[in-house]
């Protein structure tokens, strides 16, 4: 492991030890995650003791499924379900990767991140609660906000935390997760903690996943501030990966223009 890497295992064992971290995160969909970087990611969070959450591509990324399959993923999120149609698209993919047995040690999660997922909410929760369904909501507030045309300052206005204590409601009702995403920092301890009230069981950053019960911890803020340098630790580390793959090959890059060049003249 590099220093990067070192440092981010540092913040994910303090996380796990003093905090609820419970999982390091990646995404296939926006983050655009390679596999490569991947199995860097899931090597830090094996040795910290953490799960790896995944953001998949969409409700029916079959391949993203196998791939989380077969390095152990967690918890995996779908994106951008919106009707009850494109959730039993999800359910179905799913059945289709995991085994009844497989699926025990995987928490399958789909995204409420629209005003038109929130409209359908209701059904879509009620399919997730029967077998096969799903294991759970998270509810992704800075999509949810631009949907409603609030853009990215609206996220903390009682418009869209009103909307997510429904949706935590409607969870806790049918017995399922209820996880809270977007811009997840010191000023959403406020929205956190009226979710948590209704219920939760876990908020995460873009790339740290917190139990719930971090919302006691009087030393929050300092941990989530550790999950903006474990972010930008990453970035770093990525930018570094490749970069030195490309630079190794700049030296033949030369010396075959080089080349080319007199070949090109004769």
């Amino acid at each position: 492991m590099n220093v990067h890497e070192r440092k981010m295992l540092d913040i994910l064992r303090q996380g796990r030890e003093e905090f609820g971290v419970v999982a390091a995160k990646a995404e296939f969909e926006a983050e655009g995650t390679r596999t490569d970087e991947l199995l860097r990611l899931l090597e830090i969070a094996n040795k910290a003791d953490v799960g790896l959450a995944l953001k998949i591509g969409g409700c029916e990324a079959i391949r993203d499924l196998l791939e989380a399959k077969q390095f152990g993923v967690r918890y995996i999120i779908a994106p951008m379900v919106e009707t009850p149609y494109a959730l039993s698209k999800y359910i179905a993919a799913k059945g289709k990767i995991y085994s009844d047995l497989e699926r025990e040690d995987v928490t399958f999660l789909f995204n409420v991140e629209t005003s038109t997922a929130f409209d359908n909410i209701e059904a879509m929760v009620e399919l997730s609660a029967k077998n096969p369904g799903c294991d759970g909501v998270v509810f992704g507030r800075v999509d949810f906000s631009g949907s409603l045309g609030l853009g990215r300052e609206g996220i903390e206005t009682e418009q869209v935390t009103s909307a997510g204590e429904a949706v935590a409601r409607l969870c806790k009702d049918h017995g399922l997760e209820f996880v809270v995403g977007g811009a997840v920092s010191s000023d959403a301890l406020v929205s956190l903690r009226r979710f948590n009230n209704v219920h939760l069981d876990r908020f995460e950053t873009r790339k740290v996943v917190f139990k719930a019960a971090a919302l006691g911890e009087k030393n929050l803020p300092d941990a989530l501030r550790q999950a903006v340098h474990f972010e930008l630790l990453w970035l770093l580390n990525k930018r570094d990966y490749y970069g030195l793959m490309h630079h190794e090959d700049q030296t033949r890059i030369q010396m075959l223009e080089s080349r080319w060049k007199v070949l090109e003249q004769g």
